[in-house]
């Protein structure tokens, strides 16, 4: 019994070393247009809008699934600020407008970002994903 247990950690912590984590050291790493996969643990809806574009000088805008906004993101080291301003105030479906909220809520809690097999996985202070970004080709 206990070889078979020794067996299995030992295949998960093999596992668990393979994946290949990068903190974002580079503001030209980041920058980009970013498709916003999940927030706060939940899936976006297919085919939504929700995306981040991060530009060279610190400007952030993108879209929140309803409305577009903008902002500013700073990079320092390895900590991640994304700071939106504003934003249009148009009425969407019921589950986009949920969808907005969630993206709203999160953007002020990012504190760092991680890539990830071509994710970009940002995180908050407890060390919580709470974005999984994917890059858009232009």
């Amino acid at each position: 019994m206990i070889k078979h247990f020794l067996g299995a950690a030992a295949v998960i912590f093999s596992l668990s070393a393979c994946q290949s984590y990068s903190d974002i050291d580079n503001t030209t790493t980041l920058v980009g247009q970013w498709h916003i996969e999940s927030v706060l643990s939940e899936p976006t809806i297919d085919y939504s809008p929700a995306k981040l574009v991060f530009s060279d000088n610190g400007q952030l805008t993108g879209n929140t699934s309803c409305n577009p906004f903008m902002g500013q993101y700073s990079l320092k080291n390895d900590l991640l600020t994304l700071s939106p301003a504003g934003s249009t105030r148009k009425a969407c479906i019921e589950a986009l407008m949920v969808q907005e909220q969630r993206v709203m809520q999160a953007l002020p809690l990012v504190y760092s970002a991680q890539l990830n097999q071509n994710k970009l996985l940002l995180i908050n202070k407890s060390g919580q994903t709470i974005m999984v970004l994917s890059k858009l080709s232009k």
